[in-house]
Parts: C-alpha cells; structure tokens; sequence
C-alpha cells in the first residue's frame, strides 16, 4: 500500500485533507486553522480508533472549540497583559484571556484560512500549509510568511515542520494544539505519561510564568518516570490550584539546543496505545484538559471532563517580557524554523 493524500469539501470555504500511510493510519487535517481534525491509529489488536478531540462541523472550530488539533500562532501560551517591548516600543497585542494574550489572541493562526498544497511520496504522505500574517494582525509588528509541513509516515509518526521570516522584529512561538485521548472514549486520567524534564515552570494564579525554574523532585510535576496523569492530578499544591490541574511548561532536558529529541511518552493501558512527543523546542506545555466540559460535542463524543490531554512543544511562556528565558523574537533576515513529531506505536 502506497501513501495517499486525498482532498474534500469541508463546509463552504474550507478543505478538508485525509493522509494515509502505507499502514493504514489515517490523519485529517483542515485548511481552517491548520487543524487536526481526526487520527486513526491501532491499538495492541490492530484496531483502529480517532485518538484526536476534534468537531465533523467546520463552524465548530470557530466557537468555543478550545483550540482543538489547530496550528497555534504568533505566540503559542500566554503574553502578560498582552503587552511587550522590543526595541524601545511597546506593542499591545489582543487581550483574550483574563488580562492576558493567549495562543495569538481571539483571531490568531487556528481562525485562518490557509493555503494547502499536498505531495505523495512512497515513505509519507504531506500538506504544506502557508499564510500570511499581515503587519499589526492582533498587534504583532510585521509581516510574518509562515509555512507548515505536515507529514505522515510510514512509521506512524506524524512530522511538523514550521517555517517563518518577517520584515521586522516580532515574537514567534509556533506549536500544534492537538488533544489526545489514546482510548478514543472516557477520561484521561489513566493514561501513563513520562516527561523528560527535570524543572518547569512554576505559575501566578493568572497562568503567567513567575520567572523561576524550580526541580520537578518531590512534587506531582515529577514525571521523569511514567506516572498515571490522574494519580496527583487534585494533590493539594498551590500550582495545582492554579491551572485546576496539570496546565504548565516544563524545561526538557536536552543534550544540545534545537536537538529533536524525544519530549514526552504517554501509555494508555487498556488499549495498548503509545504516544512520544518529540521536539527541538526548549519547552513543553502539558495541559490535561481541565476547562473541558459535557456541553462540548463532536463526532459523535462528548469531550468531558479531563477527556483529552495536550503536550504542546514551545518556547516558555511570557518569553518576551522574560529576558532570563531563552529568546522569541525573529529579525529580519533570519529564520524561524523548529520540527515536532507525534509517533505512534503500541506497547504492552
């Protein structure tokens, strides 16, 4: 079986691709937001089940839909009061959190349009996705030209490659915020996750990074050997409270900066499923779907309650009003690029 890319209606203005790899895994990826809308992948009796939160009704990812399986942009996490200063000027970019700018503001990359083109090639399947980001969109300064790769291979790991370059100076911190339930049904709370970090990034109770790197040891952020996601999920600790649950950056420990390297590994017991997170990114979010509710509905599911969990490779948090924090910002003339894969495989 060779890879496939083929392409449908989805709603009116919008696209809808479907990759499938020489195994038969299966991804679905919209021209709205660059989302991930589905990803069939077997479990331990090759059966395969959608482990991607996602929504049948393109409208969908423009309401309340929690940034789910979007390409996030400008600036993946959270800016304080929105605001920054680079160069000597302040900038204010679109409150959409609190007081806070959030995941490129209201209107940010997971509400555009994006121009697709697709390739086949007999080890993967792909899309290049590609936008403009106009000077000023949601207060960022310049033009930013942003390219995403998206590509499925025959290993079963879904590659990410982004590309940016801008015309003036301008904060870039771009991710994928796909939610992930490896059972495809239920809550997430038995999943097994391991995150190669031996510090994170401790929070004020507006989810803004307080500037210190404290070690994991000792407290529910120790994942560095697997722990169930559910098993100090309600402990009773101040950084907890704050993000009513998991909802932090972690520091990865990385043999060499911009290394791709494996983040994170999540095992789901009852069907076997295995997730790894890999990334060049210094950082990554952990989120265990707190805020999500039985009022969300797609696909037939109801996306309850901590039934879905985000890793979320980025640059720390707040980075541009943090000069301690490794650097965001993207001059003319240089490149952003990173790459993040999610590999799929099945354990015991």
């Amino acid at each position: 079986m060779q890879p496939t890319i083929t392409n449908a209606p989805f709603g009116p203005d919008t696209t809808l691709y479907t990759l499938t790899n020489a195994n038969g895994m299966i991804v679905k990826i919209s021209t709205l937001g660059g989302v991930i809308t589905e990803i069939h992948t077997p479990d331990r009796n090759g059966q395969l089940a959608d482990v991607c939160l996602g929504f049948d009704d393109p409208a969908a990812y423009l309401g309340e839909s929690h940034y789910f399986g979007a390409l996030i942009g400008r600036y993946g996490n959270r800016i304080a009061n929105g605001r920054f200063t680079l160069d000597g000027e302040t900038y204010q970019l679109d409150v959409n959190n609190g007081i806070n700018h959030l995941h490129g503001g209201q209107d940010g990359f997971h509400r555009r349009l994006w121009e697709a083109e697709s390739f086949a090639t007999p080890k993967s399947a792909g899309l290049i996705l590609s936008y403009l980001s106009p000077d000023g969109e949601q207060g960022y300064p310049g033009n930013l030209e942003v390219t995403v790769i998206y590509e499925l291979r025959n290993d079963n790991e879904l590659r990410i490659a982004f590309h940016a370059i801008s015309d003036k100076a301008t904060p870039v911190n771009l991710t994928n915020h796909a939610y992930f339930n490896l059972a495809g049904k239920g809550d997430i709370l038995a999943h097994e996750l391991t995150i190669v970090a031996d510090a994170y990034t401790p929070v004020d109770s507006g989810l803004i990074p307080t500037g210190e790197l404290p070690t994991v040891a000792g407290t529910p952020f120790d994942f560095r050997t697997p722990h169930a996601i559910g098993a100090r999920i309600d402990a009773d600790d101040e950084q907890l409270r704050h993000g009513a649950g998991y909802d932090h950056n972690f520091v990865l420990n990385k043999s060499q900066t911009g290394a791709l390297e494996l983040a994170t590994r999540v095992r789901d017991p009852s069907s076997g499923r295995v997730l790894e997170v890999l990334t060049q990114e210094p950082g990554i979010q952990f989120y265990s779907g707190n805020f999500l509710h039985d009022g969300m509905q797609g696909k037939g599911r109801i996306y309850g309650h901590r039934s879905g969990f985000c890793l979320e490779p980025q640059h720390y948090p707040d980075s541009p009003n943090r000069a301690e924090f490794p650097s965001t910002i993207l001059r003319p003339g240089e490149e952003y690029t990173t790459v993040m894969a999610y590999r799929f495989s099945v354990g015991d």
